[in-house]
Parts: C-alpha cells; structure tokens; sequence
C-alpha cells in the first residue's frame, strides 16, 4: 500500500471535529436514540458483523481511494 503526506487545512480538521461533536450531541439528546450511553443498536450490531465477515481481499486498497478521490 502506497503511503505519503498530504497537505490538510488545519482549520478544515477542527470543523470536521466540530461537526462530528455537534452530531454525537445531536444523536445522544435525541429521544427516539437506542441508547444514550452509547450501547450499539441491533441494526449497527449487524453492519459490524457484516463488515468483520467481509474478507481483506474485498476492501478497497488505498491506491484505488487515491485514484477515485485525489
């Protein structure tokens, strides 16, 4: 796997943070959300599972990401 440096905007990170914080305080405050104290629902439990059965070799490789998106 191809690994290098990329140039990011540090203010662009702590606005991503930012809006990660702001929608995990969204989704805790939120009444109809499984749990508050973070406990998986049935429907994540089941797209983890599926995601640790999918073998290796069906993950998409970084050079395939760098082609796509940079």
């Amino acid at each position: 796997m191809k690994t290098g440096m990329m140039n990011v905007d540090a203010n662009d990170v702590k606005k991503l943070v930012r809006d990660v914080e702001m929608i995990k305080a969204i989704l805790l405050s939120h009444k109809s959300y499984p749990d508050p104290e973070g406990e998986l629902s049935d429907w994540a439990k089941r797209e983890l599972a599926e995601a640790r059965a999918t073998p290796k070799k069906d993950y998409i490789s970084m050079e395939e990401i760098e082609k796509e998106f940079l």
